[in-house]
């Protein structure tokens, strides 16, 4: 039974997991729009929702943090470009756009994107 259990397994173990939602957050930060699967886009929009929190603090900690997960191009871009844009702003940094079926397997697809 899933009693107080978060988050989806998305068919990974842990490891791959975080993996994979650092690469898509990554990738998320960089382009700002990208295109993935209804679960993996509901997934790292919490994920990345914390990051850009973080960012909006700009002090040594939080940079240092943000390190840990990203490298230095992507975090000065959180830091300068990004966390500034939201500002007075406390959450609901990306929303989710729904697209129809993948035609391959039938996965639902959807963009997730930073809001402007």
């Amino acid at each position: 039974m899933r009693k107080k259990k978060k988050g989806r397994k998305l068919s990974r173990e842990r490891n791959q997991r975080i993996a994979l939602l650092k690469t898509l957050a990554s990738a998320l930060f960089l382009k700002e729009k990208i295109r993935t699967t209804q679960a993996k886009a509901k997934e790292v929009s919490g994920f990345t929702e914390k990051f850009i929190s973080k960012s909006k603090k700009k002090d040594l900690a939080s940079r240092r943090e943000l390190l840990r997960f990203f490298s230095k191009k992507i975090v000065k871009k959180l830091i300068d470009e990004i966390a500034p844009r939201y500002q007075n702003r406390s959450g609901g940094y990306s929303k989710i756009i729904k697209l129809g079926a993948r035609k391959r397997d039938g996965a639902k697809m959807a963009i997730i994107e930073l809001i402007k």
